[in-house]
């Protein structure tokens, strides 16, 4: 196959050009990355230049570990809680995104799981995130039904479901029901 002059010059230079590799969120336990603050009440990732609550909501840090219950919040619940919190300490508290979530689940562990010395007495299992379900199914517009019922684009369940992640194993969820009562943990920038 022959090509153009200059056509060959710039697919030989495309081609020398580094190929981007899809990251995977690093361990948790890469001592570089995170490191508990001074006062043990948050885990610092300097990487991310983000700020961990220690404990999820409901619990609370006494020095050694985080005691307490964890509390079981819907999705509305975890956002309100999180407003309530950076409100009361004058810090803007989030819902973490997933890819966040997901950085703090140590995958080489064995067994898998958030780390216990950064995260004492964490709970397993699906947490909300902050991320949004974005999910567009085509309608036809031209459908009698979908105009007779009001729908015009996007999914109905989309806007009852939202993003979870397994602390267990950094697996992430988008079709869980908003009412499903789940833990939170949160997260800020750091300054």
């Amino acid at each position: 196959m022959t090509f153009a002059p200059g056509l060959a010059a710039l697919l030989l230079a495309a081609a020398a050009l580094p190929v981007a590799q899809a990251a995977e969120p690093p361990a948790a336990s890469d001592g570089a990355a995170f490191a508990p603050t001074e006062d043990g009440q948050a885990v610092l990732d300097a990487r991310a230049r983000t700020l961990w609550a220690r404990c999820v909501e409901g619990m609370q840090w006494n020095g050694k570990t985080c005691a307490g219950t964890p509390l079981l919040l819907t999705r509305a619940e975890a956002s309100a809680r999180a407003k309530a919190r950076g409100a009361a300490e004058g810090v803007p508290w989030r819902l973490p995104r997933t890819l966040e979530l997901r950085r703090l689940v140590d995958k080489q562990a064995t067994p898998p799981g958030i780390d216990a010395r950064l995260f004492p007495a964490a709970p397993g299992g699906l947490h909300w995130s902050g991320t949004a379900t974005v999910r567009q199914l085509s309608l036809n517009p031209y459908n009698y039904n979908n105009i007779a019922s009001g729908r015009t684009s996007g999914h109905r369940l989309a806007a009852l479901e939202g993003w979870a992640v397994d602390m267990d194993n950094a697996d992430t969820r988008s079709d869980v029901p908003r009412t499903s009562k789940l833990p939170v943990r949160l997260v800020r920038g750091a300054d």
